[in-house]
């Protein structure tokens, strides 16, 4: 059956194609600015002469970001970091969204658990106590200090648990008259029924772990165990020289911040870009149904 729009109502849906056009060129002209400042020369680039096309073409900051020997190694911590990471998040994620998104006829202490999780997001207990806590369980400069502090995302949680809540219930009672405990009933029936909703968290918490720089900076004592965002925040953006050979040092002036600054943010944002495009369809879904559910 083929709909005939009002010419009023073809206005507005030609205006919104326009406008959403409009919007994306808009998000996009960012990153293509920052590609075109990391493959534009120094000069060029500190003069403010590159737009949206390399001025002087050169491929200096990337060769002095990808050359050296350390920056495989930092490459292998945060895949390394990415792999335990995510793994963990999701399975206390779902672990705690399940007994969350009960009620409170089921689970009479649901509220008061869900207020305990919350008022972390709101406080905490400072980098200092953290930092205590960090030395004194022994896991200093491992790849735990990275993990562990953040293996319960609260906001994953949040989305998690509301998705969970908008299952159909009796999907969840006939699992019980067949039999079924709590656990066979989460790996077997809500898991496999929460794909955009688990795809949406992961992206959440990869992302997460990706981008992060600070822990790093304080929680790893030698360089060779910095993840790849500590690494390019401490040689590319603060220039310490301690971390850069004498080989490399004739390169250096042939880098500035801007440079730079642009190569660490489009290597640190290629894998995301990477990625996201095979979560997408399921990271509007997600979303949307894990939040308008209270």
């Amino acid at each position: 059956m083929v709909e005939h729009y009002s010419f009023g109502r073809r206005l507005f849906i030609g205006f919104n194609y326009l406008f959403l056009c409009l919007l994306s060129v808009l998000c996009l002209l960012p990153l293509i600015h920052v590609l075109a400042v990391s493959f534009s020369s120094s000069g060029a680039a500190q003069a403010g002469y590159v737009t949206f096309w390399p001025v002087e073409f050169s491929l200096s900051s990337y060769e002095f970001v990808l050359k050296k020997p350390a920056f495989p190694q930092a490459i292998l911590v945060t895949l390394k970091r990415v792999g335990i990471g995510v793994v963990v998040n999701m399975l206390l994620t779902i672990m705690v969204a399940y007994p969350l998104a009960k009620d409170n006829k089921k689970f009479p202490l649901r509220t008061f658990y869900a207020w305990v999780f919350v008022v972390t997001i709101l406080f905490s207990g400072g980098l200092i106590p953290l930092y205590m806590t960090i030395k004194y369980t022994g896991i200093m400069d491992t790849i735990w200090a990275l993990v562990l502090p953040s293996a319960v995302p609260v906001f994953n949680v949040i989305l998690l648990l509301n998705f969970f809540r908008g299952l159909p219930k009796e999907l969840e009672e006939a699992a019980f008259i067949d039999g079924a405990g709590h656990w066979t009933t989460l790996w077997r029936i809500f898991v496999p029924l929460s794909t955009p909703a688990l795809a949406t968290v992961t992206l959440f918490a990869t992302v997460n772990h990706w981008n992060s720089w600070f822990d790093g900076l304080i929680f790893m004592n030698s360089p060779e165990h910095y993840p790849l965002q500590s690494y390019l925040q401490t040689v590319v953006i603060n220039r310490d020289l301690s971390l850069v050979s004498s080989s490399d040092m004739a390169s250096l002036s042939e880098v500035n911040d801007r440079t730079a600054k642009a190569a660490q943010i489009f290597l640190g944002s290629l894998p995301i870009l990477i990625v996201y495009p095979f979560l997408q369809r399921f990271f509007m879904k997600g979303i949307v149904l894990g939040s308008v559910k209270g």
